[in-house]
């Protein structure tokens, strides 16, 4: 058994790096880090509730998600401009969420529904989205797996790209109104932000998921960097709760290694999966969550 100091969870070193790959290697298909499932396993299986196990989430992140992005980029699945309107709310509301964790959420007990609803709202825009696209059809999965990004273009006002035939148009200030509301989110969870703005793309916007995946990736990737430094310069402002956000560097860094694995190899995979599967394999991992963590309320 090994002791992580800062958390004081004591487990085998070897066990959450590869909970975090098998937890990534699904997960990245659908473009989310895996993060929001790893945060439930932190508190409910290793026993790690401070305000700290939200910076160690994110630090998982950041270690994690260039290896899924990078392939992403391999299969020119990457639109760049989404990411970079995802990314100009987010930022902002990471901050305001890291403020909330530790002022209002501090205690699990407080905590946990929170996360539960945070998944169960996630998983309801999936289910929505499965049950409205049920009839999708094998052929149809082929095509898209198969398509690549192209005519990506950034402006203040819209964000197009073409994927296949068809253009997509979206508005760049809905997107990072959007992204600021899930940067809020994101920075009181502990994670980056895309495993709330990816089912968001795919069910309300209507994006495909095969190019919200990789977009989702990198703003979430940039969203944790900036909720590490969050935590810290929150800790620096209140020496009261400055032990209490400090991040278990080991178990996060454990964790994005594995991560990191599972993420190459499920962002390889995403083309050979259906759309409706990826999405149904992750509506059922959060709803599942959901309900364990708001039963407590009852």
């Amino acid at each position: 058994m090994f002791e992580f100091s800062v958390s004081g969870v004591e487990t085998f070193w070897w066990f959450p790096p590869l909970v975090a790959f098998l937890i990534s290697c699904i997960t990245v298909t659908g473009g989310l880090s895996g993060a929001f499932l790893l945060l439930p396993f932190q508190m409910s299986i290793l026993g790690y509730t401070t305000p700290g196990v939200s910076p160690t989430n994110l630090i998982f992140s950041i270690i994690a998600i260039p290896s899924g992005v990078y392939r992403y980029y391999l299969e020119r699945r990457m639109v760049w401009p989404l990411a970079c309107a995802i990314i100009l709310g987010t930022l902002p509301g990471m901050f305001i969420g890291a403020m909330l964790r530790v002022n209002f959420l501090h205690d699990p007990f407080y905590f946990k529904p929170f996360v539960g609803l945070v998944l169960a709202d996630v998983g309801i825009l999936l289910l929505l989205n499965v049950i409205r696209n049920r009839k999708d059809s094998k052929a149809d999965f082929s095509r898209q797996g198969l398509q690549e990004v192209t005519e990506a273009h950034f402006s203040f006002i819209t964000v197009s790209y073409r994927f296949g035939e068809k253009l997509y148009t979206i508005s760049t200030p809905k997107i990072s109104i959007l992204s600021f509301i899930v940067g809020i989110v994101g920075g009181t969870y502990g994670i980056g932000g895309g495993a709330v703005i990816a089912p968001i793309l795919i069910s309300v916007i209507g994006l495909p998921v095969y190019t919200v995946a990789g977009a989702a990736l990198f703003s979430t990737l940039v969203g944790s960097i900036g909720g590490v430094v969050s935590y810290w310069v929150i800790g620096l402002m209140s020496a009261s709760v400055s032990g209490s956000t400090s991040p278990d560097w080991v178990l996060g860094g454990l964790l994005g290694l594995g991560g990191a694995a599972g993420m190459y190899v499920g962002a390889r995979l995403q083309r050979f999966l259906p759309a409706q599967f990826i999405k149904t394999v992750l509506m059922v991992c959060l709803l599942a969550i959901a309900v364990r963590y708001l039963s407590v309320l009852f």
